[in-house]
């Protein structure tokens, strides 16, 4: 299982972080070490002085697919759920202004809460999702799928002609504006709609 994760898929969050709208879907990686599931606390990293949350939708691909086309895309996931990308900023600026990869600020252990998954027939349009996170039980950030630069199927096709989608891959889909730091003590809850989908308490 791999975590493939969507930069800048919001315009809103592109422009807070002075960053361009992207042409084509900004790709990275975290390993299955960076999951942390079932409402366990986040450890606040060492290496670290300002990480701060990136709320997310969260697709669960379903079948191995490679060079998949827009009109199969829709066979690809069976779920959708809420997570966090979790992101070392100071050291992820530090590696920018190198010109060097992100992983280190990205991929860390524990970096990628998921919570609960459900079966995408659930939704009535799974480009008109509500999702919002919340910091200490003030709402913190909304999004809606509406406002993605590429939708979950876009990002399937793109993906796969590059990546091997397999059986179990987690699709992270990028983050609305209103990204901030979290300090231990915390408490994160996710939610699409009215719907809680994980808590997360910063320790």
């Amino acid at each position: 299982m791999k975590i493939i994760a969507v930069g800048r898929n919001y315009i809103d969050h592109a422009k807070e972080l002075n960053n361009p709208v992207p042409e084509n879907p900004v790709i990275f990686l975290k390993p299955d070490t960076a999951v942390l599931k079932d409402n366990k606390d986040f450890y606040y990293p060492d290496f670290s002085k300002d990480v701060h949350y990136e709320v997310e939708v969260v697709v669960r691909i379903c079948n191995e697919g490679k060079h998949v086309t827009k009109k199969f895309a829709h066979k690809y996931y069976d779920a959708i759920g809420l997570g966090i990308d979790f992101t070392a900023r100071d050291l992820q600026s530090t590696l920018k202004q190198k010109g060097l990869p992100w992983e280190l600020a990205k991929a860390f252990d524990h970096s990628a809460v998921v919570g609960t998954l459900i079966p995408k027939d659930e939704f009535e349009s799974i480009n008109n999702i509500n999702f919002s996170l919340k910091k200490n039980e003030e709402v913190v950030q909304i999004g809606n799928t509406e406002d993605m630069i590429f939708d979950i199927e876009s990002l399937i096709v793109f993906i796969s002609q590059y990546i091997t989608l397999r059986k179990g891959d987690l699709l992270f889909t990028g983050t609305p504006a209103g990204v901030g730091p979290v300090a231990i003590g915390d408490k994160l809850e996710g939610f699409i709609a009215e719907k809680s989908m994980f808590i997360c308490q910063i320790k």
